[in-house]
């Protein structure tokens, strides 16, 4: 038995997520950590805050971190075992270099606020946008974005997220998107719909985001990984911190490969995939990718526990 560890980024946040793991006291430990260093009750927030609180990205970018590295926190205080391989969703991948033992949680809390501010200023309010396809396959959809893009408009359009099997996420300009939505659906898209997201994440827009991140992890300390993450950008490990801080520049500008990620775990042994953090969303999307590979969820104190036991090694 191999099992791998995966974190989810933004849209898994809920309010009320945390609810189910109030019986560990790591979980809102960890939390009133994250609330002194970045001087925020997350606390709070996640029990007793509006949804749009939890939804703007200065909020969520920590927030999940957080939500994240308590339950990998709350694992590791039950004498889980260490995972084989790490991968974490977008966001999820700072959570993943906590669990990995390369950033430390005060320095990522530091960095994924950075990086929320950075991704908001890089696009004005408006301009950008992301939308969800289905049921089209990834040619179609790539070859939609290049269509569009070279119109000669100055407006761009991108594959920013491969989820799984017949879901893209696309990002760019507004106007781009919106056009793209009519195509997806005369081609055949189950749904084409655009996201609640004013940020076009992993695409060129946020080039200057990139710019801004890679000043600011010259400043940051990483450590050779304890456990190997495969990111997002390239769906390889890197164990020098070097290649670590340019695949996390390169990380905000390219798509989010995770149907080749979870590939990529079968093809290395892994026989169970868990979810380390509150909610299902990368389970779902993992089972459409490899039906053999079996999904765990870390979503309540009860599911940690079975899971624990579930995955002991003796």
């Amino acid at each position: 038995m191999k099992f791998a560890f995966v974190f989810p980024g933004q849209g898994s946040q809920s309010v009320g997520m945390m609810n189910g793991y109030t019986d560990l006291p790591i979980v809102q430990e960890t939390f009133q950590e994250a609330s002194d260093i970045l001087k925020k009750d997350f606390w709070s927030m996640v029990n007793n805050g509006s949804a749009d609180d939890l939804n703007l990205t200065i909020n969520t970018q920590p927030l999940m971190l957080t939500a994240g590295v308590a339950v990998y926190r709350a694992w590791n205080s039950l004498e889980g075992g260490k995972p084989a391989l790490l991968a974490g969703h977008s966001l999820g991948e700072y959570t993943a270099l906590v669990a990995a033992e390369t950033l430390s949680f005060t320095d990522a809390l530091s960095l994924v606020r950075f990086r929320a501010q950075a991704m908001q200023q890089a696009v004005p309010e408006g301009v950008g946008g992301m939308a969800a396809i289905l049921g089209l396959d990834d040619e179609i959809i790539e070859t939609i974005c290049h269509d569009i893009t070279n119109q000669g408009k100055g407006e761009s359009l991108e594959p920013a997220n491969f989820n799984s099997p017949g879901q893209v996420v696309i990002a760019g300009h507004r106007n781009a998107i919106l056009q793209g939505i009519e195509m997806a659906k005369s081609k055949g898209a189950k749904r084409a719909i655009m996201l609640p997201m004013s940020i076009p994440s992993h695409c060129s827009l946020m080039q200057p985001a990139a710019g801004s991140m890679q000043q600011q992890l010259e400043h940051v300390m990483l450590h050779a990984p304890k456990i190997p993450i495969l990111h997002n950008a390239d769906v390889k490990p890197h164990p020098g911190t070097a290649a670590i801080k340019k695949i996390l520049v390169q990380q905000l500008i390219s798509p989010v490969r995770w149907v080749e990620t979870i590939r990529a775990f079968a093809a290395a042994g892994i026989t169970h995939v868990v979810e380390c953090g509150p909610g299902k969303v990368l389970a779902g999307l993992n089972k459409r990718i490899d039906q053999n590979l079996q999904q765990l969820s870390l979503s309540n104190s009860e599911t940690i526990k079975q899971a624990v036991d579930n995955l002991r090694i003796i």
